[in-house]
Parts: C-alpha cells; structure tokens; sequence
C-alpha cells in the first residue's frame, strides 16, 4: 500500500526477461499480436483537387492518414488506401477553355500543374472580362458532364497530367494508394441518391433546392444548416458524392469500416453525413478523424515569408536541405553520405513532427526543434537506431544469433529498458483503435531515452559472457522496435548516420 487508495505493483525481473525472450523469438511481429477479428477498412485521406499543386494545407491529412493505415495494416486488418481526389466540378469548364485557347505543350509536360493553374487563372480573368468566354466556359463544362468525346478527353489529359505531380510528390513521402475514385467515379450515381433519399422521405425540397434536415437528431437539431444534396439549379455536390462514396465502399468494396481523415473544420459535415446514412439503414463504422491546422511560431497560420502558401515540394525541399546540412555539420559526414541521408532524415522529420503532435491540436511548424539530434524528433530516434546497429558491425556480431539468449536483467537500466519494450503490443493496438499515431511516437521516444541511460550504465561490448549477451539482446530489440515503430510512422530508420 502506498497512502490512501493506492497499490504499488512491481514485475518480477524474472517474468520480464521471459516476456522479453518470447518477443525476441517473433522477429515477423515483435510480439505484436494480430487483431481479431480483423476487418476491412477503408481510409479516405489527403484529397488533393486535380489542377492545383498540393499545399502545407494537405501534409496533415496524407502524412497522418498514411500512418494510421499502416499501423491498421500492421495490427493485422485489411486496409483500402483511398485517395478521393476532387476531379469534377465547375472549375472545368474554365480549364476546357485555358487548355484550348492557351496550353504550353513543353510546360504541361515540364511543370503540368503550374502550367494548369496558369490556364485556370488565365481563363477565370476573360471570364470576369467577357460575359461571353464566361458562356463558353459554361457550355464547355455542360458538355463535359454529357460526356462529350472531346471534352471528355481534355479532362482526361487535365487529370493525367495532374497525376504525374502528385505521383512525384508522394514518391517522396513513400506514400502509395490502393484506389484513386475522385469525385468523377460517382457523377452517375448522384441522380439516383437524390431521388433515393426524397422517395424515402430522408431528403424535402425547400425553397427549390433537395435538402436533409435533422430536426429529430439530439445534436444536430439545434444546427440551423441543413445538408444539402441538391442545389435549386440542379447542380449536385460534394456532400451528395459522399453518400454515393458511402454506398459503394459499403456494396462495391464490402468494407467493414470507413475512415476519413480530414480537417476539423469539416466536422459539421461529417455528423450530417453519418446522420444520414444512419437514415438510410447503413451499418458500416463511420469516423472522422479531424486534425488541427500548422501554424507558425506566431501561432498565426503558417505561411511563406511573402505571406503566401507554402507549397508542399517547396517545404520538402527545404527539409531535405536543413537535414543534409545538420549531418555535415553536427555529425560530420562526408559530403555524399550527408546527400544520401538528406532524404530519409529530412522527409521523416517533418512527419514526425507532424505525428508526434496529438492530431486534434494545431502544431507550431519549427524548423529546429524538427531537423535536430536532439529531444522528441525524428532524427534523435534514427540516430539511436543507427548508433545501436553500430555495435554490431563494431563487435562483428551476427544479432540472428542472440535467439537463444536468456535476458539478465540485473542492473536497473535494464529493466527499464526491458519493461518498455514490452509496452510495444499495447501501444501498437491502442493507436490503431483510436486513429492516435503519436501513442507510437510518445512510446518511441520513451525507448530511445532509456536507451540512452542503459548506455550510460551498462556497457556492452566491454562485457563478458551471458551479461554481454543479454545486453547484446537487449540493444537487437531495440533497434528492432525503433525500425519497426518508425516505419509503422512512415518513417526510413537508417542503419548508418
């Protein structure tokens, strides 16, 4: 007993280093057990617009929804990595216009994004001008929607060359998608939803346009807002293409459970949403994973020093620069080996940085305190994962050989070093059920710290027999848990630095 209300339990060191020896012989799980039962889920995140470069706007959603996919993967579900682009609208009607009036072929094919959102403004400034270009541009997007062969091919080539900058910026973040089903895949569903909903008494018309009210919802009754699904001339919108969304994930994918991972500001819309499939019979989970913004150190929104947005290649750029110079000047690489980890070390800073935040809460982009050796970033963590590796090649140690190894976990560093490695599992599970990756970054931190004490206390290769051996084990579990922890993170662990 410990004062009133209070009992001290404390693990025998010797359950701990049985514990610790099991987990050591699971080198596919790290004594991760997988999630039963499993299910399918699908994860809606990023959500660029086609014909727009992406933004510091969209790093949340991508380097956040990548993450909780891959630790649902790993917690042994079936995951579908969808990436709902915003490929229709009005926008290209204007766009159909840019494209014939003044495309550059060499620029669409060098720098197609900054060539379409030339065309976009080029066309948006003769339309304000000129009622009749605004006509055209009306027309054009008409036809479009009817499918006109030539338009439809312009669309086509838009998005197409609109894939070929995005690919290039998640190539970067080693970040890959199972299904691209934009706003497009659903146009000709959308007739059907709506007329589905005012049969079922769900959607009413109200002053011309189709709207769903929840006058009977606890909450969202006190909402004046209704979700409209149609407007008053007819045009449909994004919230009418999420329930389509919805339907097909739940008929066409099977999917247990959908995701979506998407800025706080749209959490109005999602409780509408998930109001009305509810409405309709829908048993599928539905989540929204909301997530602040990224502010400066002003606490201001962050932006570019001339007060513009910060572009997402232009941001990735800059990392990739800070962490090849913080590897010439604070680990003294040589010049190539710097360049060679400017990538891995630059690109895991800033999704750690973002990770390691809890994701409901704004962030305070700060360039020193993310490409540092130093404290909760990700570099610390890939330095003590690369240190660890070291004492292998140094000692010339095979580590697949400790297998066998009983742990002695005599000296406290020890144990604490053990008695967190066994937390893994727990931590694993628990940020994949609440959609919360900086669970798995706080627990790395905390393993690479007490590494760092166990360092200090215990040496390793200076000691002898089963107490070297044991320490051995204990460095090999750690480095596996750092590579594995960081990669559930979308992460790179480098084995040198």
């Amino acid at each position: 007993m410990a004062g009133p209300g209070f009992i001290n339990l404390r693990l025998d060191p010797a359950w701990v280093a049985q514990q610790l020896a099991t987990v050591a012989a699971d080198t596919e799980r790290d004594g991760v057990p997988a999630a039963e039962p499993a299910q399918r889920i699908v994860v809606d995140y990023s959500a660029p617009n086609i014909a727009k470069e992406m933004h510091v706007g969209h790093i949340r959603s991508t380097i956040i929804g990548d993450a909780i996919c891959r630790t649902l993967a790993f917690a042994g579900h079936e995951v579908i990595r969808d990436n709902h682009i915003g490929d229709w609208g009005t926008s290209f009607g204007l766009l159909i216009v840019g494209m014939r009036r003044h495309v550059d072929e060499q620029a669409l094919a060098k720098r197609p994004i900054a060539e379409l959102e030339r065309l976009y403004k080029l066309a948006s400034e003769e339309a304000k001008a000129d009622e009749a270009t605004a006509d055209e541009a009306r027309a054009e997007l008409a036809k479009l929607q009817k499918r006109d062969p030539e338009n439809y091919a312009q669309w086509e080539k838009i998005v197409a060359a609109t894939r070929v900058e995005l690919d290039r910026i998640y190539a970067r973040l080693n970040i890959e998608f199972d299904l691209w089903r934009g706003e497009s895949a659903y146009e000709d569903a959308l007739p059907g939803v709506v007329e589905d909903l005012l049969e079922r008494g769900i959607a009413v018309e109200d002053q011309g346009a189709i709207c769903i009210f929840f006058d009977d919802h606890p909450q969202l009754k006190k909402v004046k807002t209704p979700l409209i699904i149609r407007k008053k001339d007819g045009a449909f919108l994004y919230s009418t293409t999420d329930i389509a969304t919805v339907l097909y994930r739940r008929d066409v994918l099977k999917a247990d459970r959908a995701i979506y991972v998407v800025g706080q500001p749209q959490a109005l819309h999602f409780k509408q949403l998930f109001a009305t499939m509810e409405k309709l019979g829908v048993e599928m989970v539905l989540e929204h994973v909301p997530f602040g913004s990224i502010v400066g150190k002003d606490g201001k929104m962050f932006r570019t020093r001339g007060g513009g947005t910060v572009k997402l290649s232009e941001l990735l750029d800059e990392a990739e620069e800070r962490a090849e110079k913080l590897m010439l000047d604070e680990l003294e690489m040589d010049p190539e080996g710097a360049r060679a980890m400017a990538k891995p070390v630059g690109i895991g800073a800033v999704k750690y940085a973002d990770l390691s935040q809890n994701r409901t809460s704004d962030y305070k982009f700060d360039w020193e305190k993310m490409i540092s050796l130093k404290g909760d970033a990700s570099p610390y963590l890939q330095y003590a994962h690369a240190r660890t590796c070291s004492i292998f090649r140094k000692g010339e140690i095979d580590p697949s050989t400790l297998g066998a190894v009983t742990p002695q976990l005599e000296h406290e560093a020890e144990l604490g070093l053990a008695r967190l490695l066994l937390r893994f599992a727990d931590v694993v599970h628990q940020a994949a059920e609440t959609n919360q990756p900086h669970l798995i970054c706080e627990h790395l931190y905390g393993v690479a710290r007490a590494l760092s004490v166990f360092w200090e206390k215990c040496p390793v290769l200076k000691s002898e027999g089963a107490t070297r051996e044991s320490r051995l084990l204990l460095c090999w579990l750690t480095a596996r848990q750092l590579a594995r922890g960081l990669g559930l993170l979308g992460i790179e662990a480098p084995q040198r630095m």
